[in-house]
């Protein structure tokens, strides 16, 4: 008797384009298709962990009601390790979502983290599910590293942005990833020729612009780069505008998850690979759900033809 495939789903990295890992989700399941394990890096081990707690559901419906407002809400400003402490955010997962341990989850699930010293790859597969995500979620310089076993912790997509090393580790015999990134190069700089317009006196925008109810918090990085741009002598017309710190952090970043995705990928390609295009997104576009999710959905569509011949699904 032939032995049916494990599948796993593999998750990357990518901030708020994260959201997009729902719709991919959705389409898989509206098409018949049930991985076996899923796991993630960064907001890959976000929605990662929510599809294996069974909380999608509510996950979904939660952040499709995000707004700048509510974004804003949950950063909890810090001057060492990072900007934001993130404990609000676990502290809302924890609060809201079970958090269950790891092993007792109702599909296998693993997070992916980076030694902050030893600059090693950690995988997580036991313990508490919303430490695992806090750890896999910990982008240097926004976040603070997170503690677990003596160890200090932080972004899993410095190292492995998506992971399919790991579904395979934990016996997926066809890895479906998710690549958000495959598209971002450049994008975060708004000089000539990055697909974007100067801002004020030449200053590069941030790409995170608030909805117009929301003006008054979710457009404080902007705002607050302005600020500082106001105080700068006019730049020279002639000269390339210099990035904000955020843009040139972001962008840095991007470059390095995208070679080592590309270097990794050629060693150990996944059976399937969906790249959702939402490189318009910014850091902390979190509030624009909906668009993230159809786009997701949309990129996972194309590629039911294709799982259809590797037996998965409905035909």
């Amino acid at each position: 008797m032939t032995r049916k495939p494990v599948v796993g789903l593999a998750l990357g990295s990518g901030s708020a384009r994260g959201w997009a890992h729902i719709g991919v989700i959705r389409a898989l399941q509206q098409a018949g298709i049930q991985p076996d394990l899923v796991c993630g890096a960064s907001i890959g081990a976000v929605v990662g962990a929510a599809y294996a707690l069974g909380e999608l559901d509510r996950f979904e419906q939660w952040a499709r009601g995000l707004t700048g407002r509510t974004v804003f809400s949950f950063m909890d400003f810090k001057l060492s390790g990072g900007m934001l402490k993130g404990e609000r955010v676990i502290e809302f997962f924890r609060n809201r979502f079970s958090d269950r341990p790891i092993e007792a989850l109702d599909i296998p699930f693993a997070a992916v983290a980076t030694g902050l010293h030893s600059g090693s790859e950690v995988w997580l597969r036991t313990g508490s599910t919303a430490d695992a995500v806090r750890a896999s979620m910990a982008l240097p310089g926004l976040f603070t590293p997170a503690q677990r076993e003596g160890r200090l912790l932080v972004d899993g997509g410095l190292v492995n942005p998506v992971p399919v090393s790991l579904a395979r580790a934990m016996g997926a015999d066809i890895v479906i990833a998710v690549d958000l990134n495959a598209d971002i190069l450049g994008r975060h700089l708004r000089g000539p020729g990055a697909n974007g317009a100067n801002g004020a006196n030449g200053a590069a925008k941030l790409p995170a612009q608030a909805p117009e109810n929301d003006e008054d918090t979710a457009g404080w990085l902007s705002r607050l780069q302005d600020g500082f741009a106001s105080l700068l002598p006019a730049p020279d017309p002639a000269r390339v505008p210099t990035p904000s710190l955020v843009e040139v952090v972001l962008a840095s970043v991007n470059i390095m998850q995208v070679r080592i995705t590309r270097s990794r990928m050629a060693g150990d390609p996944p059976e399937v690979m969906i790249a959702p295009q939402l490189a318009h997104l910014g850091l902390m576009d979190f509030y624009r759900a909906e668009e993230a999710i159809a786009e997701g959905q949309r990129a996972a569509e194309k590629t039911l033809p294709f799982l259809q011949q590797l037996g998965l699904g409905s035909t």
